[in-house]
């Protein structure tokens, strides 16, 4: 069978790829793996009632009793599962994706993305005729309320929340029509702060915008933050509100990286030292300013769940991607939207305006190449660039990764999508455009001769 989960989730094109008919076995596959009570949700997309509904019906078919906690971001799904009595939680979201697609993502019982373990064991069973349950055994669905305000109390419980009202701040939200449509005004009314508000209602074919988060995609809060002279930061969500990326108080698109790198040496100045976890794809921007505020940081793989659990493996303090997938350990081991504007505007009262915080970090220069790239041949590529670079520093925690004395270049193939992506990186942008466009082209080479 071909493999079931990405990086992220089981994803497709709803009608195509991804149809009632993989959804139903899918949950009948998920209720034979992790049997017991499932809590679901959904983000806004108009196609989540028809794939939640096949997924419920698989998992009250082989006895699993459905509790339906309505449209929330992920992390709140994530929050309910961790805090309750629940085997599993499933949400129905293709995330970044655009609207046409929807997706199947498995929670844990303890809150995280399900482990590699238990996406095994499931794609394993939906290739099986999978048994059902008599019929007076089967399991019942029923919606159950409050799961949006419970997590929204739960970020607040972890912050200053008498400095953050003091402090009288305004700034402007895109909630990208998005799962954040409710918790993240709810979240930032309760914490005093003025948010103006744009692509604020729920609005599954995302008409504000695409729903990643790209500074392409976020002209109009860009503008909006430059039009609105009190406003400290701007704030946007992807599809389902796990990311969270920021535009500075004069309207300036800030890299995931960046944020990263900056949330990160604010945590570790608090915790005294402390180790942070990011991929091998985030820039090394992030080592320099983890090693001046006197931390450590440890890569791991692509994707949210590799990063979450080798936190939990390290005794990491924060973790994340450079899409603006953020992880707090002192509140749940999942990448939070919610929390990550908590944060964030505690990092502004303390260290000062987010546009010098950024001017302060080492400047890195990064360039990325996306080659379309059919899934049989992602592992002939990677060999044939391995091949074509032996005697050089490699890292294979994640594709290649190569070292030079002025930058690197990674390697990998895409866990979502038939592309394969080439990432540089250099202090010096000739240098990071140079080694981008030598690595596409032999890519490339490799991918025609085949």
């Amino acid at each position: 069978m071909t493999k079931l989960f990405g990086t992220n989730g089981v994803r497709g094109v709803v009608n195509q790829d991804m149809n009632s008919q993989l959804a139903l076995q899918m949950g009948k596959a998920i209720g034979a793996v992790m049997p017991g009570t499932v809590a679901i949700a959904t983000d806004t997309r108009y196609t989540c009632d028809m794939i939640r509904s096949a997924v419920s019906s698989g998992l009250m078919a082989v006895g699993c009793d459905v509790l339906y906690l309505g449209s929330i971001p992920t992390p709140a799904l994530q929050y309910y599962v961790k805090t309750h009595q629940v085997s599993a939680g499933v949400m129905i979201t293709a995330s970044h994706n655009p609207p046409e697609f929807n997706g199947i993502k498995v929670i844990d019982s303890d809150g995280t993305e399900a482990s590699a373990d238990h996406e095994k064991q499931i794609e394993d069973k939906y290739d099986e005729t999978i048994p059902l349950v008599a019929w007076e055994k089967t399991g019942s669905c029923r919606e159950v309320a409050g799961a949006a305000d419970d997590y929204v109390e739960a970020i607040i419980s972890k912050l200053d929340v008498e400095a953050i009202r003091a402090a009288g701040l305004t700034v402007v939200l895109d909630c990208t029509n998005g799962a954040s449509y409710y918790t993240s005004p709810l979240l930032l009314k309760k914490l005093g702060v003025r948010a103006i508000t744009i692509n604020g209602n729920p609005q599954g074919e995302f008409p504000g915008h695409p729903s990643e988060p790209t500074e392409d995609n976020l002209q109009d809060l860009m503008k909006m933050v430059r039009d609105t002279p009190e406003a400290v930061l701007g704030i946007a969500h992807d599809g389902d509100a796990d990311r969270c990326v920021f535009v500075d108080g004069e309207g300036n698109y800030v890299p995931g990286d960046k944020t990263l790198a900056i949330l990160s040496a604010s945590i570790i100045r608090q915790n005294k030292g402390g180790v942070i976890v990011t991929p091998v794809a985030t820039s090394s921007v992030i080592e320099d300013a983890v090693g001046e505020a006197g931390g450590s940081v440890i890569r791991t793989a692509v994707g949210s769940p590799k990063v979450a659990r080798k936190m939990m493996d390290e005794g990491g303090v924060f973790g994340g991607e450079e899409n603006g997938g953020l992880i707090f350990a002192d509140h749940q081991f999942c990448r939070d939207g919610g929390m990550a504007i908590g944060r964030m505007l505690e990092c502004i009262l303390a260290n000062g305006p987010l546009k010098d915080q950024v001017a302060a970090l080492t400047p890195y220069y990064t360039v990325k190449k996306k080659i379309v790239c059919p899934d049989r041949l992602k592992e002939e590529v990677l060999k044939f660039l391995d091949k074509n670079t032996e005697g050089m520093e490699k890292d294979f925690t994640d594709g290649l990764k190569i070292q030079f004395d002025n930058g690197w270049v990674l390697a990998r193939a895409s866990g979502t999508e038939p592309i394969f992506r080439v990432y540089a990186e250099s202090k010096d942008k000739a240098v990071a455009e140079e080694l981008a466009s030598k690595y596409e082209s032999m890519a490339k080479v490799c991918i025609s001769s085949m």
